[in-house]
């Protein structure tokens, strides 16, 4: 799996590459646009007093600091210009995009999906061999895809689906990696554009996808997301999920805060924390994105045998996406899955002696492997029993309890040690160019209104110079250079 990083680094590299350049174009014209916002009032002055002093006409104090006063009342607006330019152009790239988005078709499920309780089901149910009222899901010839284009046969990613899944079942669905199975859930959640066929949904539905979802907040809100606490259940699912040893082990217990996307969490800890918030909120119908892979073989058969398979969930619904040979022997019916079509259905005994079996055959589970696993589980069993009163003493005051470190902060100036980083990454030369180009700029800035200010001195009154307008213009463009 390894070998595909270099690939992949390459490729990240190009497209850094890439978006480095166009950063470095960018960057280049707001540094013109600096550059005029900097020049704008010595090149206005410049030419406003040279041209004035061309024409004949004598300068004054007066006039000098008036009209030097009425151009930087100007320069603010002038200045802005380029920068409303480029938000212009950044408004209408992003109209272009909202347009795009907006223009996109209308999902418009009621001629190809139905729901519970519609008055069409009778002539849905037809199509089938069994009784729709007894199906949770059912799909009939149902196609989907994720694209919203018109050439919708080429983005097909689910291909004539007809599949009934009875109500209080569990149902392993299995196959190679990218065979469709996360497809099949996320079509009967409705989250795929149906193209053709229809899907019959009885009742709710509670997902738990292939990554958890971790809200920023402490480990109880994780699992009550709003819903009215209740000890005695949500004692039952900490047990059934086996996360009370892990929330006794933490400081605060459950109600230690967990950050954000869950970072001071361990994978297996989020796939459970995530299938405890479904199971506690409870539906009809349970949707698993193979929740077993993110935990060790005792783990998942605990979580198999006392949570799917356990009094919380034994009466709904378990739709579960798995690779778990345990899993796969306790289902009720299994459904193999390859490049989105359905290749065969059946019951798990029926599956260990079919063609398909070769993927992840059920003869390969031994009756010693299954002793030795329930032997082990067994003695897990033992040690969550004994730590029964550390469950029970779970409950902690009321709040939150802060375990990441909180990021340290420095307070006062800037060290010389961050200027001499930034100088050395940058260039020693550019630096001190850079230096020396801002000195010049304030100086020459400061030197053009003295200049002015000794050129009117020297022409006004009786003071009478033998310099000719000429040597001032000149004297002037210097000290803005």
């Amino acid at each position: 799996m390894y070998g595909w990083e270099l690939l992949f680094m390459s490729w990240l590299k190009e497209i850094r590459s890439s978006e480095v350049k166009h950063l470095s174009t960018r960057k280049y014209l707001d540094a013109w646009c600096v550059f005029f916002w900097a020049t704008t009032p010595t090149l206005f002055s410049l030419f406003t007093f040279g041209l004035f002093t061309l024409m004949g006409y004598q300068l004054d104090a007066a006039m000098v600091f008036t009209c030097l006063a009425l151009f930087n009342t100007l320069i603010s607006p002038l200045n802005s210009f380029p920068w409303v330019i480029n938000g212009l152009i950044d408004a209408i790239i992003s109209m272009r995009r909202l347009s795009r988005f907006l223009s996109c078709s209308e999902h418009k499920p009621a001629e190809l999906e139905q729901t519970a309780g519609s008055s069409s089901s009778p002539s849905f149910s037809s199509q089938f061999n069994f009784e729709l009222e007894d199906m949770a899901v059912a799909m009939c010839d149902a196609s989907c895809a994720w694209s919203s284009s018109e050439e919708v046969e080429k983005d097909l990613v689910l291909h004539h689906v007809t599949l009934g899944l009875p109500k209080g079942s569990l149902v392993a669905i299995i196959g190679e990696v990218g065979s469709g199975k996360s497809s099949l859930l996320n079509s009967i959640l409705k989250e795929m554009r149906l193209i053709h066929g229809s899907i019959y949904l009885g009742g709710s539905i509670t997902y738990v996808p292939q990554v958890p979802w971790i809200l920023s907040g402490t480990i109880r809100e994780n699992i009550l997301f709003g819903k009215a606490y209740d000890s005695t259940r949500y004692s039952d699912v900490l047990e059934a999920c086996a996360l009370d040893i892990d929330i006794s082990l933490m400081v605060g217990g459950d109600m230690a805060y967990i950050g954000d996307k869950g970072v001071n969490l361990s994978g297996g800890q989020r796939a459970r924390l995530a299938l405890a918030r479904a199971i506690y909120h409870g539906s009809d119908i349970f949707m698993l994105d193979d929740v077993l892979s993110a935990v060790d073989a005792q783990v998942a058969w605990w979580i198999l045998h006392n949570a799917i398979l356990g009094p919380l969930m034994n009466q709904h619904t378990r739709v579960l996406c798995t690779h778990n040979i345990q899993a796969m022997s306790s289902a009720d019916m299994i459904v193999v899955m390859d490049k989105g079509h359905v290749k065969w259905v059946g019951s798990s005994t029926d599956f260990s002696v079919s063609s398909h079996s070769t993927f992840c055959s059920l003869n390969e589970f031994t009756v010693s492997q299954v002793q030795s696993l329930e032997c082990s589980t067994n003695t897990s069993t033992e040690t969550k029993q004994d730590c029964k009163p550390e469950r029970d003493s779970i409950c902690v005051p009321g709040e939150a309890q802060e375990i990441i470190e909180v990021e340290l902060r420095k307070e006062g100036r800037v060290e010389l040690t961050v200027y001499k980083n930034y100088a050395t990454y940058s260039g020693w030369f550019i630096t001190v160019v850079i230096c020396l180009s801002a000195i010049l700029m304030q100086a020459s800035r400061n030197g053009n209104d003295l200049w002015l200010s000794y050129w009117v001195d020297t022409t006004t009154g009786s003071s009478h110079t033998e310099y000719s307008t000429s040597f001032y213009l000149v004297t002037d463009q210097f000290f803005f250079e």
